[in-house]
């Protein structure tokens, strides 16, 4: 009987419950079909009990099968997270704290924020990665940071809420929908508009928190318009670059874009009611944080934003 369990024999297993063809799953894990068969059979004889019902095509899960799948999924997530919580305890008393948020708040509030709170607590070093909200949950999953800060709502849960990390409010923002300005000072694209059989829409991509958010609360509505999407793009800012240049209507942050709307840069291109309100908030790690990371927590969370 074997006595070792290989973890490739997990990804093998994973690849075949979903085929359930030997030779198929043996080409995606680019192995010879005898050689993933013999893998398959020494994982079913270290757990002593058969995974694949063989005599059927496609091979189909065995009761124990499907139970092992659950486990599988759960054993290869808890080893992706062991470097990220390696690093945890040997940052115990550390006085880095590794943060992830998405571009639109490194570039606006991060800043103001941190200020606020190096003024009522010492916060150490703070090591920052700025990128798309997908990616930023991703590194919050596999503890590669300890924090995330980005923009939420209270009726879109995504994969932080479904997961059960604990989040605390930091500060407020709107999804303001704007165009630039015409020779007259009103807005060059309106929503709706009367004059052209379809408005120009800037939108966000799939990789975009923001765009998430935006999706959920207006996205039906707006398929009931004439809009026609000619630009997208992930990056608030790049949208809003967008915008100036007469190209067409983007929901944009006002943190992103309070200058712009106080110059006359952008104007308003909608009704009020078509503004999203948002919520920032920090997200936690659920594992045992660093000294760093425990002091601007709990300073954040002291100094929270009313609900």
């Amino acid at each position: 009987m074997t006595t070792t369990m290989n973890l490739l024999w997990l990804d093998d297993f994973l690849v075949l419950a979903q085929t359930g063809n030997f030779t198929r799953a043996a080409d995606e894990r680019y192995l010879t079909q005898p050689a993933f068969s013999r893998r398959i059979r020494a994982l079913e004889e270290w757990l002593g009990a058969d995974l694949f019902d063989r005599t059927v095509q496609p091979a189909k899960l065995t009761e124990t099968g499907v139970w092992f799948r659950g486990v599988a999924h759960d054993v290869i997530a808890q080893v992706s997270r062991l470097p990220g919580e390696a690093r945890t305890v040997a940052e115990a008393n550390s006085n880095t704290l590794r943060l992830a948020s998405t571009h639109a708040l490194s570039l606006t509030f991060l800043p103001g924020w941190l200020s606020s709170l190096e003024a009522r607590a010492g916060v150490g070093r703070i090591q920052l990665d700025s990128d798309v909200l997908q990616r930023c949950e991703s590194l919050l999953q596999h503890s590669k940071v300890h924090m995330l800060l980005c923009h939420s709502h209270s009726s879109v849960s995504g994969f932080l809420e479904s997961s059960g990390y604990e989040s605390t409010k930091v500060g407020w923002d709107e999804m303001i929908p704007v165009s630039s300005p015409d020779v007259n000072g009103k807005a060059r694209h309106w929503l709706p508009e009367p004059r052209v059989d379809q408005v120009p829409l800037l939108s966000y991509s799939e990789e975009s928190g923001l765009g998430r958010i935006m999706r959920a609360v207006v996205g039906e509505a707006l398929e009931r318009l004439p809009l026609r999407t000619v630009f997208s793009a992930h990056l608030a800012s790049v949208l809003r670059s967008m915008v100036l240049e007469g190209r067409g209507i983007a929901w944009l942050p006002r943190t992103l874009i309070s200058d712009d709307l106080e110059a006359k840069r952008v104007v308003e291109a909608a009704l009020p009611k078509w503004r999203i309100p948002l919520e920032i908030r920090l997200y936690r790690d659920r594992i045992r944080l660093g000294y760093a990371a425990e002091a601007l927590w709990n300073e954040a969370h002291r100094g929270r934003q009313p609900a």
